[in-house]
């Protein structure tokens, strides 16, 4: 499973920002996390094969305003990627179960500017997008979400490298992802508990794009969302209020 793992390092921050802005980032040192030991309720123990220890998930409360349940203590990884319009500044915790599950969850922050110039579906739709791209890989199921009154989509994809699962939400500027990466016939039976335990911290409130027609063009959403070119009035012209009309004469 270690290239596995690698390429899920990878789409944590990748499957973020887009395709078109992979990996110009660079990792800096930032705040611990506290991990907090919670019981793990509800959790099954696998039939009699190798009497394998159940995963322990425990309480991660990130410096970046937000609790969740991780097998472990993952040790963040951030960084910032220019983009046109200004920077996303990213941070990711990946780590594996003893049975070589992989989990993430990710943030990427853009600048607010961009995400009141696009749809939340933009940001949603690219970063799901951008893991098929990464994966090579076909969308399972997919589904519109709601974290705390925040969009979200939830879907799952199959490829040849394994089954993900994952979840992305738009909470004011930033787009969260979580991830669950797995070998499907080994499964994934804490999935569902890592994927539902986000919960936010003083969250900020939704940004809301200023007008419609800055979100779309013909239907087609902005396709641009993740690599920071927002669809703004870039192609809209002041109308010539006065070019046809002649001034009265007295």
């Amino acid at each position: 499973m270690s290239s596995l793992s690698r390429l899920f390092a990878a789409l944590a921050t990748i499957s973020l920002i887009g395709a078109a802005c992979a990996t110009q980032g660079s990792s800096t040192t930032g705040a611990s996390s506290t991990v907090e030991e919670v019981p793990n309720e509800g959790s099954t123990t696998p039939p009699a094969e190798e009497a394998r220890p159940a995963t322990q998930l425990q309480k991660l409360s990130a410096p970046e305003g937000f609790n969740v349940m991780f097998p472990g203590d993952p040790q963040p990884q951030r960084g910032e990627v220019a983009i046109p319009g200004g920077k996303v500044n990213t941070a990711a915790w990946t780590i594996s179960d003893p049975s070589g599950v992989l989990y993430s969850i990710s943030t990427a922050d853009y600048p607010e500017k961009i995400v009141a110039a696009n749809p939340s579906s933009a940001f949603l739709n690219e970063g799901k997008t951008g893991l098929v791209n990464q994966l090579k890989g076909t969308i399972k199921a997919e589904e519109d979400i709601t974290l705390q009154g925040y969009p979200g989509k939830s879907f799952t994809v199959s490829s040849d490298n394994g089954e993900v699962r994952a979840r992305n939400f738009l909470v004011g500027p930033r787009l969260y992802t979580l991830l669950v990466l797995f070998n499907p016939s080994i499964g994934a039976p804490q999935a569902d508990a890592f994927l539902t335990s986000l919960e936010l911290v003083n969250p900020p409130p939704a940004i809301t794009p200023a007008t419609s027609a800055t979100a779309t063009d013909g239907g087609t959403p902005a396709t641009d969302a993740g690599t920071g070119t927002p669809a703004t009035d870039a192609g809209t012209t002041t109308p010539p209020t006065d070019a046809g009309t002649a001034m009265p004469r007295k």
